[in-house]
């Protein structure tokens, strides 16, 4: 029998949010591990990304990521540096970096000085979705199909479902669970 894969949580710019659905789902998951928040330099992207690189160092056996928001932008920027096999992830609602997405988030400027820019848009080295929102105030729908083009990743609708977090109503999101265990089955086979 395959092992199991362990899932990793990687969360965005705010890192762990009480009734955020990726809380939840860690929750409810028998093999998880979430990147833990920076305590300083949150804003750094290298810091970041070896954050998740040290949970990923720590984990035998395969794994899953279902990354949210800037976390996604992590993920796609440790792909860049990196060749630790991944069964598959799940991206959910990328910010788009390369417009201003106003307050209270980061200016352009500062992504670009935190080694944010350019965003990659390389294959990624792995089977990935990533789940789009047509109302997005982080980036618009098309481009976020063309970035998940440029990853080759499949690009699930998720409708107008805002940035998917507790500031739109989505603490607990269900289909968390199922998009996520589709993954572990992938990985499995």
């Amino acid at each position: 029998m395959i092992e199991s894969p362990t899932v990793v949580l990687v969360p965005g710019l705010r890192d762990h949010v009480e009734d955020h659905w990726q809380t939840h789902l860690e929750k409810k998951l028998d093999k998880v591990r979430s990147v833990p928040p920076l305590e300083h330099d949150k804003l750094s992207r290298d810091l970041r990304v070896a954050a998740l690189d040290a949970v990923l160092s720590d984990i035998e056996g395969p794994v899953v990521l279902v990354a949210h928001s800037a976390g996604v932008m992590i993920t796609a920027q440790w792909a860049r540096q990196h060749s630790r096999p991944i069964a598959g992830a799940l991206l959910v609602t990328p910010p788009d970096f390369d417009f201003p997405m106003g307050e209270p988030y980061p200016t352009q400027e500062q992504l670009q000085d935190n080694g944010w820019m350019p965003v990659p848009r390389q294959r990624l080295p792995f089977p990935s979705t990533v789940a789009a929102s047509r109302n997005d105030p982080l980036a618009d729908y098309r481009r976020v199909v063309g970035l998940a083009e440029g990853w080759g990743s499949q690009v699930l609708d998720l409708g107008e479902v805002g940035h998917l977090n507790p500031a739109v109503g989505y603490g607990y999101w269900p289909r968390a669970e199922a998009l996520v265990q589709d993954l572990i089955d992938k990985a499995r086979e």
